[in-house]
């Protein structure tokens, strides 16, 4: 029995030693595997490795032959040896000693490939690149000065100072601060009154009070809109050599300012623009957000060469992988398009699995419905149909009144009919032509005394060998129809009789209510602009269709103009016995029903146009019509009154009705997607030697994760979309938060905690407080990837709150204040500087979103280029706030350009911020600058017509925030005594003070 336990515990020693054995020798194929692809994948990797040794697979390119364990005949330890390889060092000690002892004993493998994407190197970065790895919840670190510790933002920054010998700065006066804070949370300055009122109470309750204010006011979307929109390269023309405007892309722009304001979770944000189409399906909203996909350039003169409308495709894909990975991301994705990214992990193959990922976004115009106007027309359209009744009931008793002189037993006719009698009939000049109606109808038929053939279902079509040929001709139809209740369909059409249409008045075929003119199968529908038809009874369509080589359609409702003029292009002409009339009609209808739900109760076709008069007429009959004498006259005064009332509210409510409608179906640009068309790998980017066809995916580079979305090369573009949105927004996807709190803290402190805020990646550089930046990434998703909480955060620290005082101290260890011990007085934006004019010299117009203004002439040379030339006047419009100002690519403002405004054409991520001469002179001579510098002037005596003093104060406090020093006073009194008061206000703009945020 001894021997049976010593047996057994021999052999778990044996099983023991053996597992150490195992885990030490995987350890040590682990140090070899850190050094080769540290040292060597950079060339001995790929399709074509250098000196064709592919280390990737170490025992296949070192060992050969048996080595035996002698380093000596290893031509790849010779080569180490010599200091050969690398080419560019030698390794390091450490390393040689790990490979020389791996090759001692054999050079044995475990048979896995080294991947070189792994591992960062000095030249690359690999999947373990700091910004790749899941975020880490860091402790609040404990520091000296812990009273200046107003939230952990400060408690990060002081460590690191304080480690560096130094301290934050004494805190900014009052006046600067809230200059500062007003710059950054909404881009103007703020009023003389709030700044004295926050001078004489500075406390941390009334600054609360203010940021909450500023960040909940309208300006603060406008502003921060701002930011989002340099990086998506919002542009309002297309670029390239033609240029063209698009008028419609600003649904974009006013998106972004309403998700700012609203405090969307940045995280909705990210997805809304990718996929809103899909989220907020068909809706305006969803289709504004998608405007991010087709904001840049937008090559629209590609040629008939079909290598060059495959390159332009692949360079538009390549710019939308480009921008989407660097705004969320910040990886260069559009880097890997001809090979492997030199610098960041991510491989070619994956750059084609994004581009499968978008292969069916495109540029283009959509209609869309307002989702937001039908709460107001469904208001609307109560108030119209309550208006109506009461109207209808005043109207019938005097109606009555007067037909009851006129037929003393209408009254008991009326009764004795069961239901309407449809009747088609038409006028006296037609009536010897038409005996030849041929019917064509669904169900039983029966034809009435008066010849009128009616089906079992009260619908009925007539189809007529039309008599002549309706050439310099009109055909006007009036129809009565009660059921308004199915789309798709022509209340009247005329066409040949193999079913070919011709021309068709339909209902509801692209709007829901409306009313349109279409022909050619429809390739030219267009609705005629009326206001919605429901199902009262009461509703008319009186319609024309003339046809001349000038012609036109024209809708009519109530003897009133019902729509817009339609022109047709040229004259139409129908043979004899060759074309028919149809009423009832539905285009492709569902199992072969071709006749509307609707009953057309009445209907008549003339030959010519009828008065206003003869519409009246056609409504009735000519016994039951009543003229407005009659009707005026059976009211009496009072009542007649109470009519003329209720028709103006009416006219009022169906004008504000016609407008929602209007409104509510918009056109917009934005993307268009199409069904993916197959996307190949290319070599080398040649468009001419397509590969294999990639699935829709990603990259793998974070955190080593999957590289697919899941999807089949058959998805839809909704679902690639789809997809990638929830990818980049995924929790656990580390970059999505790090960007955005990074960009958020460079718009505060005037560079990000990393430097480089759209690239993250080998060549971004390292953060200056790596834990801070992950302290803020927790923070952003514990907040529900709400920004607001993150503004608040920033500016009420002790960090943002510091004076831009220099320190010599400082300086010599920290020049570009990396370590943020004070704040860094920053350059305004140039729209900032515009804005601040206007809103000092009173002439800011508050007007917000719609259409851009322009002050720009669009100017087309015949050639189907467009160019832009600026020009400035005395218009409100023009005094809108920047952001709204018209920006077509090439067509740029003097004074913005000259003020650092970056060109739409590029993603401008960091702006640059220049000091020249051309700054100074534009702030001095501009016609812009000249215009409101008068303005300012005006505005200056205005407020102190008696009083220089009071004049020259008060144009000080409202540019710089405060009044003139005493060795200033004598000067700017001065000038405005010998020049006026428009060159005070021409120096103040040029001042630093007015153009720098302290």
């Amino acid at each position: 029995m001894r021997f049976a336990w010593r047996s057994l515990g021999l052999c778990w020693l044996i099983l023991v030693a053996s597992l150490v054995h195992a885990q030490s020798h995987d350890s040590d194929l682990a140090k070899v595997e850190n050094v080769i692809a540290r040292n060597c994948l950079e060339c001995h990797a790929g399709s074509q490795p250098s000196g064709e040794l592919d280390l990737t697979q170490p025992d296949v390119g070192v060992r050969g032959k048996d080595l035996q364990g002698n380093p000596t005949e290893s031509e790849f330890w010779q080569r180490i040896e010599a200091g050969e390889m690398p080419p560019t060092e030698m390794l390091s000690t450490a390393d040689r000693a790990i490979l020389e002892s791996w090759i001692k004993n054999g050079a044995k493998w475990n048979g896995n490939r080294i991947d070189p994407l792994a591992t960062s190197t000095g030249k690359r970065a690999g999947r373990d690149w700091w910004s790749l790895q899941p975020i880490k919840i860091p402790a609040t670190p404990m520091v000296k000065a812990q009273p200046l510790v107003r939230n952990p933002i400060d408690a990060f920054l002081l460590a690191e100072i304080e480690r560096n010998g130094l301290s934050f700065s004494s805190p900014a006066d009052p006046r600067t601060l809230i200059r500062r804070v007003h710059f950054d949370l909404i881009g103007l300055p703020p009023a003389p009154e709030v700044i004295r009122q926050f001078e004489q109470n500075p406390s941390d309750e009334a600054y609360a009070a203010i940021v909450n204010r500023l960040l909940e006011s309208p300006e603060y979307g406008e502003r921060w809109a701002r930011h989002w929109l340099d990086l998506v390269r919002f542009g309002e023309s297309d670029g390239f050599e033609r240029n063209a405007p698009r008028e419609l892309i600003w649904h974009y722009r006013d998106w972004v300012i309403d998700a700012f304001n609203k405090d969307m979770p940045f995280d909705e944000f990210a997805r809304q623009q990718i996929a809103g189409d899909l989220i907020d399906k068909e809706s305006l909203t969803g289709y504004s957000a998608t405007g991010f996909l087709v904001a840049g350039v937008h090559n629209t003169v590609i040629g008939s060469s079909k290598v060059m409308q495959l390159l332009a495709r692949q360079d538009e894909l390549e710019d939308l992988v480009g921008n989407v990975g660097q705004t969320f991301l910040g990886l260069t994705f559009n880097c890997a398009r001809c090979h492997d990214h030199k610098f960041d992990p991510i491989t070619q193959q994956e750059y084609y699995q994004l581009v499968a990922t978008f292969a069916g976004v495109n540029h283009g115009v959509k209609q869309v419905r307002d989702v937001n106007q039908d709460q107001q027309i469904k208001q609307l359209a109560s108030q119209r149909e309550a208006l109506q009744k009461i109207l209808r009931e005043l109207e019938d008793r005097a109606r009555e009144t007067v037909l009851a002189t006129r037929r003393p037993d209408r009254a008991e006719k009326a009764n004795s009919l069961v239901q309407p009698i449809l009747r088609w009939t038409f006028a006296k000049s037609l009536q010897d032509e038409v005996r030849a109606l041929k019917v064509a109808l669904q169900g039983d038929a029966r034809v009435d005394a008066d010849g009128l053939v009616v089906d079992g279902n009260g619908d009925f079509a007539v189809s007529d060998s039309l008599p002549f040929p309706l050439k310099e001709k009109t055909l006007e139809v009036w129809l009565r129809l009660p059921d308004l209740n199915q789309g798709g369909g022509a209340a009247i059409s005329v066409e040949t009789n193999d079913g070919t249409i011709f021309d068709a008045i339909v209902f509801a075929e692209r709007e829901p209510k409306m009313w349109m003119a279409g022909s050619n199968g429809f390739a030219r529908t267009q609705p005629f602009g009326g206001t919605a038809e429901d199902s009262s009874a009461e509703n008319t369509l009186h319609v024309a269709i003339t046809y001349l080589a000038d012609g036109q359609i024209v809708a009519y409702r109530n003897g009133q103009p019902y729509g817009q003029s339609y022109r047709t292009a040229t004259a139409t002409e129908f043979a004899k016995d060759s074309s028919r009339i149809l009423f009832g009609l539905r285009h492709s209808p569902p199992n072969g029903n071709k006749f509307l739900n609707a009953k057309i109760l009445r209907a008549q076709v003339y030959d010519r146009a009828l008065s206003a008069n003869e519409v009246a007429i056609s409504a009735t009959s000519a016994e039951d019509f009543v003229s407005e004498q009659e009707m005026i006259a059976a009211l009496g005064t009072e009542k007649s009154q109470k009519r003329s009332q209720l028709l103006a509210q009416l006219g009022s409510v169906t004008e504000m009705l016609k407008q929602s409608e209007q409104k509510a179906n918009v056109s917009i640009y934005t993307q268009v997607a199409s069904n993916p068309q197959p996307t190949h790998f290319l070599p080398r980017g040649d468009v001419l030697k397509p590969g294999a066809e990639m699935l829709p995916g990603t990259t793998q580079a974070m955190a080593k994760g999957r590289n697919d979305l899941g999807l089949s090369t058959t998805a839809t573009d909704g679902e690639r979309r789809q997809k990638f949105a929830e990818w980049v927004t995924d929790p656990n996807n580390p970059l999505f938060r790090r960007v955005a709190v990074n960009r958020v803290w460079q718009y505060h402190f005037g560079r990000g905690l990393i430097g480089t805020s759209s690239d993250f990646g080998f060549n971004g550089g390292l953060p200056s407080h790596p834990e801070l930046l992950d302290w803020l990434a927790t923070e952003l998703g514990r907040n529900q990837f709400h920004l607001k909480p993150l503004h608040r955060l920033m500016v009420t620290s002790s960090a943002y709150r510091q004076s831009s005082a220099s320190n010599e101290q400082a300086v010599a260890v920290d020049s570009d204040n990396r370590l943020l011990w004070r704040k860094s007085p920053t350059r305004l934006d140039a729209e900032v500087i515009r804005d601040s004019m206007l809103a000092v010299a009173g002439k800011l117009n508050s007007k917000r979103g719609g259409p851009s203004f322009k002050d720009v002439s669009i100017v087309d040379t015949g050639n189907g280029t467009t160019y832009y030339v600026e020009f400035d006047r005395e218009d409100p419009e023009l005094n809108r706030r920047t952001i709204y100002r018209f920006s077509p690519r090439g067509g740029r403002s003097a004074l913005l350009d000259t003020l650092d405004c970056p060109d739409p054409s590029s993603a401008a991520p960091r702006r640059s911020v220049t000091t020249t001469p051309l700054q100074a002179l534009s702030l001095l001579n501009s016609p812009f600058v000249l215009r409101i510098a008068d303005a300012f002037g005006e505005r200056a005596k205005a407020e102190a017509p008696d009083n220089l003093n009071d004049q020259v104060t008060g144009m000080f406090e409202l540019t710089l925030g405060r009044s003139p020093a005493n060795e200033e006073l004598p000067g700017a009194r001065a000038l405005v005594e010998k020049h006026g008061a428009a060159a005070l206000a021409r120096a103040l703009f040029n001042s630093s003070e007015f153009v720098t945020s302290r």
